[in-house]
């Protein structure tokens, strides 16, 4: 089965340029530039939308009204598909702090999903975030779960888990944390760190036991603080200056401004940033009120401004953004090219998450994950292995 997308802008590889995508069998057989075209079984006309591979979302709990702590395979598919809708082609679900039983529900629920989705989006694995947390830090966590790491507990979720989980948040100032990075290195899963009052030191420390990568930047990320009047660096500030380490931005435009945003391209890198939606359940939705967490033990909270907030507007929980919110950000109100911007939402990801050699880019013999979209960033089409899923 062949297909070709015609008359297309292909944003790939920090560049644009007009041009055709030629598919055979699922895969990106070859990228044609210009007008000229071959032919084909199916042929979609572009009319000179923008064309990139489909979104990659490592970091999000949640959307159309269903969170992954919902311990469903139905909760997961739901929301799977809403940012589907919304050009996500590979997605992570991700969990929250909560009790062993709920995550261990979620994950049987994960690994249902998985098989019933695998035509229509990818689910590598799963990302636990938490609770091996810094109280001080938690945001939108739940405090009931906040503890230090457990052997006897992580490892037993891990086992249980037989290769479905890709990345574990944690903080690393955590008694243990050091211990726990590298067991989990050991078991291929990435270790990240987050919601943390980590120092400085703890991070070139823990770069050697495998954190490598900062959960959303400056969200719940310890900053400088004064300790006899000298300055002590905290994570936000160890994610600048150690090259090792790479970082993911929620761009929802609240949690960061888009001065914010600019300004960590600037200094970062664009070759060191992943986008995240970071979503609750109401991503892709108009409601006044969501849960955090599963609708059993979870917790309320608001939305307002475009962002979900504990009640007391103390903090954010969590974003309502679905991934075509991001670019929009970044492009349109941050000022970072399309290009740019689309490096961080498909290349970069796949790299962290180890499936660049497939996915993230649109060169021949890559999976045909391909996103349509306006000038407007309003997705039109959605492909994932060629095959339509959303017009």
């Amino acid at each position: 089965m062949t297909t070709l997308i015609k008359n297309v802008l292909i944003v790939d590889g920090g560049k644009t340029k007009k041009g055709n995508i030629y598919i055979h069998d699922g895969k990106i057989k070859d990228v044609i530039p210009g007008t000229a075209g071959v032919e084909a079984d199916t042929v979609i006309d572009g009319n000179n939308r923008y064309a990139s591979a489909g979104f990659i979302d490592s970091h999000t709990h949640g959307a159309g009204g269903y969170d992954f702590m919902d311990g469903t395979a139905e909760a997961y598919i739901a929301a799977c598909k809403m940012h589907l809708k919304h050009g996500t082609t590979t997605i992570l679900p991700t969990t929250l702090s909560a009790s062993v039983e709920e995550l261990v529900k979620s994950l049987k629920a994960f690994k249902e999903a998985q098989e019933k989705m695998k035509d229509e989006q990818y689910l590598p694995g799963l990302h636990l975030e938490g609770p091996y947390f810094a109280m001080a830090q938690k945001g939108g966590q739940d405090p009931r779960y906040i503890k230090d790491p457990e052997p006897a507990e992580y490892t037993h979720i891990v086992e249980l888990a037989q290769g479905a989980i890709l990345r574990w948040s944690i903080a690393p100032e955590r008694k243990g944390a050091m211990e726990m990075g590298d067991y989990l290195v050991s078991q291929g899963i990435i270790p990240t760190i987050a919601h943390t009052d980590a120092t400085y030191e703890d991070c070139v420390e823990g770069l050697k036991h495998g954190y490598k990568h900062v959960t959303h930047l400056y969200s719940c990320t310890s900053t400088i603080t004064r300790k006899s009047g000298f300055r002590i660096l905290g994570v936000t500030e160890a994610a600048y200056c150690l090259d090792e380490l790479t970082v993911e931005l929620i761009a929802d435009g609240c949690h960061l401004p888009p001065e914010l945003l600019n300004m960590i391209v600037k200094c970062k890198g664009v070759d060191k940033i992943s986008l995240v939606t970071d979503s609750l359940r109401p991503a892709g939705l108009d409601v006044k009120t969501t849960i955090i967490g599963s609708k059993e033990d979870g917790r309320e909270c608001i939305i307002e401004d475009g962002v979900a907030k504990l009640p007391d507007r103390s903090a954010f929980a969590g974003s309502i953004a679905t991934a075509d919110r991001l670019v929009k950000t970044m492009w349109k109100k941050a000022g970072i090219s399309l290009e740019d911007t689309i490096t961080m939402m498909c290349e970069n990801p796949a790299k962290l998450l180890k499936i660049d050699t497939f996915k993230g880019r649109l060169l021949p013999g890559y999976d045909a994950d391909i996103v349509l979209f306006d000038d407007n960033v309003n997705i039109t089409t959605v492909l994932y292995k060629g095959k339509t899923v959303v017009r």
